[in-house]
This record gives structure tokens, sequence and C-alpha cells, in this order.
């Protein structure tokens, strides 16, 4: 079976990662939350009060301070995923927060952030035999990707998995107010000037409104299974 680059996009709490994650695992591949990087970024910049009082990013400074900006992933032996890392402290639980995300997409709109970021994931996979995850990873990252995979679901149904994720963790979660920032999220996605989200051409679409974790993860070993060639 030959490796191949499995390019994973769309919108914003649609189980992207959950979807990866469990792919990686079980083909052995190297899994990449390209999204987990952006969170990073924003966790840094709200860190370094680089946030205007209107919400915009002042992009001066961090331009200045991207270098001290270092992320990496480290396998969790106990969830056997991996981690984010930002300058070597674990923020995996930091980054989900309700503030980040509110903050993520003013961030991932800014040209010399996403150009750092995705020449990094490129590098990551040069060899091939990697999952990554992101909202434009099939159109930017690996354009040429031997599967591309493009994940939606309705706007209540991304909420109400972000609510019960954040409650499961303990973590203070409103469902209004996650309402809003899925569809505000979204509208600032499909709208940047830079790498806007989009669905590749060449990609598989795949609404998972109705589906569970084990159903999908069936159908997305099914097309990796006719894609690597087996």
């Amino acid at each position: 079976m030959k490796k191949i680059t499995i390019a994973i996009d769309g919108h914003s709490s649609c189980g992207k990662s959950t979807m990866a994650k469990d792919l990686a695992r079980r083909v052995g591949y190297i899994y990449v939350d390209t999204g987990a990087m952006y969170r990073a970024v924003t966790l840094f910049a709200l860190r370094h009060q680089l946030f205007a009082a209107d919400g915009s990013v002042m992009t001066d400074a961090l331009r200045a301070l991207m270098p001290q900006v270092n992320i990496s992933f480290r396998l969790n032996a106990e969830t056997g995923r991996p981690d984010t890392y930002l300058n070597d402290e674990c923020v995996e639980r930091e980054i989900r927060s309700l503030e980040v995300s509110s903050h993520v997409s003013p961030i991932a709109a800014v040209p010399f952030v996403r150009e750092a970021l995705v020449a990094q994931q490129q590098l990551m996979g040069k060899d091939k035999g990697v999952v990554m995850d992101g909202r434009d990873i099939g159109t930017t990252v690996f354009p040429d990707a031997e599967l591309k995979i493009f994940v939606t679901a309705s706007a209540r149904v991304r909420a109400q998995r972000r609510f019960d994720e954040l409650q499961q963790k303990g973590m203070p979660a409103d469902f209004d107010e996650i309402l809003r920032n899925v569809e505000e999220r979204d509208y600032i996605d499909s709208h940047r000037e830079v790498s806007p989200l989009r669905k590749a051409d060449d990609a598989i679409e795949l609404d998972n409104s109705t589906m569970t974790i084990d159903e999908q993860n069936e159908w997305l070993m099914k097309r990796f299974m006719e894609a690597a060639g087996e």
C-alpha cells in the first residue's frame, strides 16, 4: 500500500480533529492538527495583549514576537493522541477555551501568520504518511493530496458538540454564545482575503450532522483504502 497525504478540511467544530486522529492511529500515520497551531498563536497573542479593544490584531507587535512562538506536538501516553505545546508548555486545554475560539479567526486571517504556519505544515508532510486537518489543507497546504475530505454539519449541531465538549471538561459553556461564535467563524473563514475556506474541486464532501463517531470513522477508512490502493 502506498503512503499518501490525507487532507481533511471543513467548517469549525465538525469533528475534523477527532476523525483525523482516529484515522492516523488506525493506519499508523502522523497526525497534525493545524487548527491547534492557529489556536496556539492566538493564545500567545492573548497572553501578550496583542488584541485591540475592537478585537483586531496588533499585527506589527505580533510580527515582532512571532520568532518567539514555537509550536510542537507530543504524544499523550494516556490518551494515545498528540497534545499541543507552546514553547514547551502543554496548552491543549487552554487552546480549546471559548476565549481562544472567539479570537482565532482574526489571527488565522493574518497573512504572515498563515505563511509561517503553512510552511511548517508543508515541512511536516513532505514525506507523506500524514493526516492533516484544518480549513485550507486541501486547497492551500496540500493541493496535491491524494485524499481530500471536506467535512460539514449544521451550525446548531456543531454548537451543541462544542457545548458538550466544554461541559465534559468542566469548562464554562453558554450554548447561545457558542452558536454565535460558530456562525461568526464560518463567515470570517469564508470571507477572509488569504486562503478563504472553500471545498477543493476534487474533495469528497461529508455531512456528519447525523452520524456517530464510529460511522464516520468507518466511512473515512473506506475512502482511505480506496485512495491508498487496497
